[in-house]
């Protein structure tokens, strides 16, 4: 959550104001909007406007509001909703990126609530792998400055990446292997076999891709079964395939089931 966001303190009865009222005096930049009109499109637009939101309402309210302008967890501003005697907190809209999670957490502590976590493994350090995918003799330069635009994007910085993974038919391909040797990441190869375990994972299917080399995307499914080997756990893509005219690239992260912060 940007620190100089405004965060918007909704409420649609009087115990709910009451509650409003209390929280805006703790925390700073914050407004308290009571029963706002048009409902709907003022909650909209300061959610597409980046700003935090406290519903204290229904979930089923949030959840009916917000739909038609939820975007990406890694855009969305977060959200908590609260119940209006401030018993419960639930980080509701982008636990993890949009830093709900977190901030639900020195919510319910301002207000001796009970925090309730709803996201898979919030309290789990989450590994990164890169999958990269690249026309035979693709310059290390160029697969360089690709793997760098999309770690900015899912802003993630090359300390937090476990490795960088492709397809095996790629295990001799002179620029991955001088990337993963430069960037000192292990650089790992799988076949399609290994790869089409995550084909119901992956955000599109290429038919060209699979007649080539037998799977529907090297990129994602690499960084999945990648990510999934850094924990031996299951696997979900952060970043969507993302190209140059001769590469492709995408991130998968996997919570360890045994690694607590």
């Amino acid at each position: 959550m940007k620190d100089n966001s405004s965060v918007k303190i909704i409420s649609l009865t009087e115990a709910g104001l009451r509650l409003a009222e209390r929280l805006q005096v703790q925390l700073k930049n914050s407004e308290v909007w009571y029963k706002p009109k048009p409902f709907a499109e003022k909650v909209q637009n300061a959610f597409q406007a980046g700003e935090p939101l406290i519903m204290i309402c229904a979930t089923g309210i949030v959840v009916r509001t917000l739909a038609p302008v939820l975007a990406s967890k890694l855009q969305d501003p977060p959200v908590l909703v609260l119940d209006e005697l401030g018993q419960f907190v639930i980080p509701l809209v982008s636990g993890h990126e949009g830093g709900a999670n977190e901030w639900g957490r020195q919510i319910a502590e301002l207000l001796n609530s009970q925090l309730v976590m709803t996201t898979a493994n919030p309290y789990l350090k989450p590994k990164y792998a890169v999958g990269m995918g690249c026309e035979r003799h693709c310059p290390k330069e160029e697969l360089e400055r690709l793997l760098m635009d999309c770690l900015a994007q899912a802003n993630l910085t090359l300390d937090q990446i476990g490795s960088i993974n492709s397809i095996d038919i790629k295990a001799d391909e002179v620029g991955l292997i001088e990337l993963a040797e430069c960037l000192d990441k292990p650089f790992n190869t799988f076949d399609a076999a290994e790869l089409s375990t995550m084909e119901h994972l992956l955000s599109t299917k290429s038919d060209y891709v699979f007649k080539t080399v037998g799977v529907y995307g090297v990129a994602e499914s690499a960084a999945l079964v990648g990510a999934s080997q850094l924990t031996n756990a299951d696997s979900e893509l952060i970043l969507n395939k993302h190209k140059t005219a001769k590469a492709t690239c995408a991130i998968a992260r996997a919570y360890p089931s045994d690694a607590r912060r």
